[in-house]
């Protein structure tokens, strides 16, 4: 299965973006790296710059049916990049319509209330993000990860990095069942 990693090209915090990334290789399917522009992603340590790494594929230039499921990673500049490009938000928004996995994970949800897809779903985030959340119309909850399948699609999602592990296992989990 080909999965989505979409990050804008700055500010996605590093670990949330190669601890998915092995794990979707580790279990034999395909991550492909999408941004809003070609060419590499700066990725962060916290506030620090970290490494850079090399995107597959552009927003616009592809779509949400050619993959089997899209995970956002998280970081402070990376999500509020992404919630103001009208591109990125209508590829996250596809995967809803489309009934296709996603999973997210700390500040990522800022581009699922920008898509307008969390009205009724209960997820969780960074907490600081829980005020945007309920007033998106989702419900906020404080779990280490939240699958939520009330909606046309599942949604992972977790609070932070140290929830990466339980992150990476249900979302393969759940990626897994729903492309079967």
């Amino acid at each position: 299965m080909r999965i989505a990693l979409l990050t804008a090209p700055e500010g996605v915090e590093q670990v949330e973006l190669t601890d998915p990334w092995k794990a979707v290789s580790d279990a034999g399917h395909e991550p492909v790296l999408v941004s809003t522009k070609s060419g590499e992603i700066q990725a962060f340590d916290h506030l620090d710059k970290a490494d850079t790494f090399p995107v597959d594929e552009v927003v616009g230039e592809t779509s949400a049916g050619s993959f089997g499921g899209l995970v956002l990673p998280g970081g402070v500049a990376n999500p509020d990049f992404l919630r103001m490009d009208d591109k990125a938000v209508a590829f996250v928004r596809d995967f809803f319509e489309q009934g296709r996995p996603v999973a997210a994970i700390c500040h990522a949800p800022w581009t699922l209330v920008e898509a307008d897809v969390v009205r009724g779903r209960v997820l969780t985030s960074w907490p600081s993000l829980r005020t945007d959340i309920r007033n998106a119309g989702g419900t906020w909850v404080d779990e280490p990860v939240k699958v939520c399948d009330h909606g046309g699609n599942k949604l992972v999602t977790s609070r932070r990095p140290d929830d990466l592990e339980a992150f990476c296992g249900t979302f393969l989990e759940v990626f897994a069942k729903e492309s079967a």
